[in-house]
């Protein structure tokens, strides 16, 4: 079941006693004629070029022309809300996916990079008004990383371009209201 199904069950099992059933907007996974950017940490590139090839056929799958696609790559995981900046800020995107992968060491700088990076991505996200999607592995080990980038977890990569395709339907929903 949906979960517009599941949110609308309760109104249209009494629908007789109800004269308003409330608009439930969604997004497709279609990608039409999106243009997405995406944004690729170096840094645990064994693990970012899966999740990148992931993101590629994920978009790919789902209609995108791979000519309407620009890669950036950038040097870690704190570079990246910046370069999503400078891409959203070109007007030639319809989303952005943000692609990297932390890995924890044996100091305490693994929070501040994930801190910086989340942070960031979400307020440029904001900012911006543009869906930017924080497709970064967070992890504890190296194992745990490449479990996630095509390993036994699926791919990160994959799902960040999937919610990235459906919240550039969703804002095109909600701007036809």
């Amino acid at each position: 079941m949906t979960i517009a199904a599941r949110c609308l069950q309760p109104f249209l099992t009494f629908s007789f006693w109800r004269k308003a059933v409330p608009e439930i907007l969604t997004g497709s996974h279609d990608a039409g004629d999106a243009r997405f950017g995406v944004v690729v940490s170096r840094f645990n590139e064994p693990v970012t070029e899966r999740l990148l090839a992931g993101a590629l056929e994920a978009l790919e799958t789902h209609g995108v022309d791979m000519d309407r696609t620009t890669v950036a790559w950038c040097p870690g995981a704190v570079e990246i809300p910046l370069v999503a900046r400078k891409l959203a800020g070109t007007g030639s995107y319809d989303a952005i996916i943000c692609i990297g992968a932390v890995i924890r060491g044996e100091t305490p700088h693994f929070d501040a990079v994930c801190h910086a990076a989340s942070d960031g991505t979400a307020r440029t996200a904001l900012d911006m008004g543009l869906p930017i999607v924080f497709g970064v592995l967070t992890t504890d080990t190296a194992e745990q990383a490449l479990a996630r980038s095509g390993g036994k977890k699926g791919n990160k990569g994959t799902d960040a371009a999937v919610a990235a395709i459906e919240m550039v339907n969703l804002l095109r929903e909600i701007e036809r209201q």
